[in-house]
């Protein structure tokens, strides 16, 4: 199916999000910060990127807004799943550039749903 990149530094949710997503038929990459998770987006060009806002080296929003300045990646579906919960942190990051913004905890349908969204 399709190559799905994970931004999160928290090994647990990396692997309930690997979970989800290869029960789909997906292939996950992962990174463990935003600079590295950029980087990889760049080379491996996915067709969607998960990320967490809150990392070390380079938050979610600018994750999100770089991948979407860049020429190469500004296609790339972003979706922010965060515990930031306040509605301004979501109007933040969908003005960032994201096609979505689901919270924590991890809801698997939520998932689901929105990774069939954009990948079609």
């Amino acid at each position: 199916m399709a190559k799905v990149l994970v931004i999160e530094d928290v090994q647990t949710e990396i692997l309930i999000l690997t979970k989800i997503l290869q029960s789909m038929g997906h292939t996950v990459m992962t990174a463990g910060d935003g600079e590295s998770g950029l980087e990889l987006a760049e080379r491996e060009q996915p067709s969607l990127v998960l990320s967490d806002i809150v990392m070390p080296k380079m938050d979610g929003f600018q994750v999100c807004r770089r991948i979407k300045r860049n020429p190469t990646t500004k296609e790339i579906p972003v979706v922010l799943i965060s515990s930031k919960t306040q509605d301004s942190d979501k109007f933040w990051g969908l003005k960032q550039g994201a096609s979505d913004y689901l919270t924590k905890p991890i809801n698997d349908d939520a998932v689901i749903t929105t990774v069939k969204k954009l990948i079609a």
